[in-house]
């Protein structure tokens, strides 16, 4: 009887990682399909912003062409940060026949969370050319200090 020497399964990583791929992308295709779609006709967006940091202030940039300021209200709770609004559809005329719409109308909310070293009681807000801009200052204790070291 003749001894053959036992060699473990060879795997392919690349094989099952692709295949975990594929397994991860079915999941999300048939859990949400085309809800994004479904959003959008229903009057639903989400404007893109911005968030940057100097050294005394969070600044928030948010694109909102044609609202006006009376269709933007920013609230804060809590350390959230929450802008919300409405843009209204135009009227449609009967006499126009429409081969793209790529704009989006209705109501949208963006909430963002806030470190705990902002002062919310000192948040600005400004509205010019379709932009909305946020300041949200930082604390005293947030703001880096310098410190000068002495040599001897």
């Amino acid at each position: 009887m003749a001894l053959i020497r036992w060699r473990p399964k060879e795997i392919d990583p690349f094989k099952e990682l692709l295949d975990f791929h594929k397994e991860v992308s079915n999941i999300f295709d048939t859990s949400f399909g085309d809800l994004p779609d479904k959003l959008f006709q229903e009057g639903t967006w989400l404007p893109n912003l911005d968030v940057s940091e100097d050294k005394n202030n969070f600044i928030v940039k948010m694109d909102l062409p044609g609202l006006k300021q009376e269709d933007i209200d920013i609230s804060v709770s809590g350390n959230v940060l929450t802008i919300k609004g409405e843009r209204k559809k135009e009227e449609e005329s009967k006499d126009k026949n429409y081969y793209r719409r790529e704009r989006f109308y209705g109501v949208f909310s963006r909430s963002l969370n806030l470190p705990n070293y902002v002062d919310t009681n000192k948040i600005e807000a400004s509205y010019k050319d379709g932009v909305l801009e946020i300041t949200i200052p930082k604390t005293e204790v947030a703001k880096p200090k310098q410190i000068k070291v002495k040599v001897k």
